[in-house]
């Protein structure tokens, strides 16, 4: 209902001003990872984000959406230095660890979906790739090392304005913990995926395509969209 409805703003740090819009009554919806960037900028699960910039990170002055010369696109442009500002999508890789069988499973310690199971998986950071970034989550979130593979499923979540990529992966040693942001950690048969508990959808994508790869002895490469 309208009436229960909470609308409120918040700047961050890079000037981007995100309207929240979230009714009580509903239940968080699993949909991506937003929770795993830093507070500044983590959005409550099942509640529209509508970010828009509105002070130039460059300068401070104010920005106005134009269409630069030579764009189709409107973007962020400074009222006083000029500098265009562009919004893209940001990359999440994660991986699903697998050894002798079993999945590595971590279960979230961190709003949204504190509590539900996931793989390992976050934001990349600048100056690595996306193999390395999914072998540095497994080692954060569940102080295992593994052995990165091929990429298993590309999920779009145009909403959250991400793009999810989850790899295959081996654990190089059966040895695992929990990290920080995991509440604990489990290797799992398959028949004891906790599926009604599982944070993402994109997560649970990439799961059942790695099964179904694994049942008919191929490696697939699976593409998906939440909108």
């Amino acid at each position: 209902m309208r009436d229960a409805t909470k609308r409120s703003q918040a700047v961050d740090e890079n000037g981007w001003c995100r309207e929240r819009e979230s009714n009580p009554q509903e239940s968080s919806d699993p949909v991506d990872f937003e929770s795993t960037a830093s507070a500044s900028s983590a959005i409550p699960a099942g509640c529209g984000s509508i970010r828009r910039m509105r002070f130039c990170p460059s300068c401070g002055a104010p920005v106005q959406q134009r269409i630069p010369p030579g764009d189709h696109l409107p973007r962020s442009v400074c009222t006083a230095c000029g500098t265009v500002h562009y919004r893209n999508p940001k990359l999440i890789a994660g991986c699903i660890p697998e050894h002798e069988g079993r999945i590595l499973l971590c279960r979230r310690a961190i709003e949204p979906r504190r509590g539900y199971w996931t793989i390992p998986a976050g934001f990349m950071e600048v100056g690595e790739t996306l193999q390395q970034a999914a072998a540095r989550e497994c080692m954060e979130e569940a102080l295992a090392e593994v052995a990165v593979g091929g990429p298993c499923a590309i999920v779009h979540v145009l909403h959250a304005e991400q793009v999810h990529v989850m790899f295959r992966a081996t654990l190089t040693q059966p040895r695992f913990g929990v990290g920080p942001e995991s509440l604990e950690t489990v290797l799992c048969q398959v028949h004891e995926i906790p599926w009604p508990e599982m944070a993402f959808r994109s997560v649970g994508f990439a799961l059942e395509r790695w099964l179904d790869d694994r049942a008919v002895g191929r490696e697939g490469l699976h593409f998906h969209t939440i909108e």
